[in-house]
């Protein structure tokens, strides 16, 4: 190879180097943008280990980890409606639901506790252990050595259960009459996700969006003053429902009310809410009042 040839592929290859370190920076930077939406569960209620930061009454000294108590990599129970679920989710038929009163102003059909609902629910039931994952930390399901050790502390739980006695609305409990209904047609239902008309049974209802996103058809009710078309984390999610996840009768896939179309546990807003509910603003993005 010539001097001349030799100090071409030289230059090419410092330009190629320089090239990737632009990229890795671009990556990088990124990275950095995404990490604020991480950093939010450690100073939040839902950061249960011993990590510093967290606003949380209750702690587990049995680890450092803070994702661990709801998603694992490996092993998650794939029944969940929710990424990487790292708990054994309660069985639908321990929950009463908001429909037992008889209500009449209740025009939406209700499906059983489940979707992304009973994966909440496997905590704030107040009847399953916040430590009992499927797979701990260390080598093997059953978690290290300090894991295993590990004992909590605070008083809204008991052995890592929360109880309705001193943890109060966080301590939902299996009987759902009293808290807002979930598991439930959107706009006392008529939504067809073959036929996406976007109305609603009940006028007193917001018409919600949907969009195709990956191949699944997806729902929200816009909370933007000017709507964008795009669904927002800040916006009420809607949760799709196979006619088989759905109320008796349920024909075809329908978007349903679940506990995550109000919470996003992501959050550092205030009881976990997707926005700020002054002037009533999370009630009135749905309800037309």
């Amino acid at each position: 190879m010539s001097w001349s040839n030799w100090k071409m592929r030289a230059a090419a290859g410092r330009k190629g180097m320089a090239s990737l370190a632009v990229g890795l920076a671009v990556a990088v930077a990124g990275l950095g943008a995404a990490l604020p939406a991480n950093a939010q569960i450690t100073s939040t209620k839902h950061n249960l280990g011993t990590t510093t930061g967290g606003t949380g009454v209750n702690k587990f000294s049995g680890t450092a980890e803070i994702c661990v108590f709801c998603h694992t990599p490996h092993g998650a129970d794939t029944s969940a409606a929710v990424p990487l679920w790292n708990r054994t989710l309660p069985t639908p038929s321990s929950f009463t639901t908001y429909d037992s009163l008889g209500t009449s102003s209740l025009d939406g059909k209700t499906a059983p506790v489940g979707s992304v609902s009973i994966a909440c629910l496997s905590c704030h039931d107040g009847v399953t252990s916040m430590s009992a994952v499927i797979n701990a930390p260390g080598s093997g399901t059953a978690g290290d050595a300090t894991w295993q050790a590990g004992t909590w502390s605070g008083a809204n739980q008991s052995t890592g259960k929360l109880t309705t006695a001193t943890a109060g609305i966080t301590s939902i409990g299996t009987d759902l009459k009293n808290d807002h209904p979930i598991g439930i047609q959107y706009g006392g239902g008529g939504i067809k996700v073959s036929t996406p008309t976007a109305t609603t049974t009940d006028p007193d209802f917001k018409a919600p969006k949907n969009a195709d996103m990956n191949g699944t058809k997806v729902w929200w009710v816009d909370t933007e003053a000017t709507p964008n078309g795009t669904r927002q984390k800040t916006d009420m999610m809607l949760y799709t429902r196979a006619a088989t996840a759905g109320y008796t009768g349920q024909t075809e896939a329908e978007p349903f009310v679940e506990c995550a179309s109000c919470h996003d546990p992501h959050t550092t807003n205030t009881t976990f809410l997707r926005i700020s509910n002054d002037g009533s603003k999370v009630c009135l993005a749905c309800h037309i009042k």
